[in-house]
């Protein structure tokens, strides 16, 4: 899927796992500090987006864990910072929420701490019953 410039491709061999890496584990809040390995075990079990500038260079990530019948999870959305701006986050969400292996789905989760807006635009919501929902969280810090 290509627009002005910029391509979405879920072909895992093109992914830059380095700056994946790099800006997951320097960048972001939600996944500060993530083993390489780790990130590798994810990204191969995931349905990953990668977003690419008209150079070819990777700009932009998505990943989505899913069972492609009920469930999913968004995770580890960006797009670096100096292409930012240009509509191109909402764009990548547009391509994940299209995406043929996620229709149909029974539910579709995602975290945010600061991206309420860009989120609810593609129909998510705060959890109805929070109460039903549990977790076991372990930083990356003590793994």
């Amino acid at each position: 899927m290509s627009r002005a410039g910029f391509e979405i491709s879920t072909a895992r061999e093109r992914l830059d796992r380095a700056l994946i890496h790099r800006f997951l584990h320097d960048d972001s809040y939600w996944a500060r500090g993530i083993p390489r390995d780790v990130l590798d075990r994810a990204i191969a079990n995931s349905l990953c987006f990668g977003m690419y500038d008209d150079a070819g260079r990777q700009v932009g990530f998505a990943r989505v864990v899913t069972d492609r019948a009920a469930i999913a999870y968004l995770a580890d959305v960006f797009v670096v910072a100096d292409h930012r701006g240009r509509g191109l986050g909402k764009w990548l969400i547009e391509t994940v929420m299209a995406h043929s292996d996620l229709q149909g789905l029974r539910r579709f989760f995602l975290g945010t701490a600061d991206a309420h807006s860009l989120y609810e635009r593609f129909g998510f919501r705060p959890l109805a019953d929070p109460a039903r929902m549990m977790e076991i969280a372990v930083p990356y810090t003590t793994i």
